[in-house]
């Protein structure tokens, strides 16, 4: 099983999401039509970044990385 970083962005609102799966594309659809939670409120929201990993562990290894300061900056430098 393979585990997906992902980095979304809301065009409308100029926000950013990040998070983890298994299964990217389901994801995309929840946070696209769900109507619950935080990322609802910034939909329509499209992936701009995507990265493989073999471990859960180090896929929230990555995660954590791109809450940082660090990692903040990448993904403002990511084109929208």
């Amino acid at each position: 099983m393979k585990f997906t970083v992902y980095v979304l962005f809301s065009e409308k609102y100029s926000k950013h999401h990040s998070g983890f799966t298994i299964n990217l594309e389901e994801s995309l659809l929840s946070h696209n039509e769900n109507g619950n939670g935080w990322t609802a409120k910034y939909s329509p929201w499209k992936l701009i970044f995507s990265k493989e990993f073999e471990t859960k562990k180090d896929a929230i290894k990555f995660e954590k990385w791109l809450k940082s300061r660090v990692g903040i900056d990448f993904i403002n430098n990511l084109e929208h």
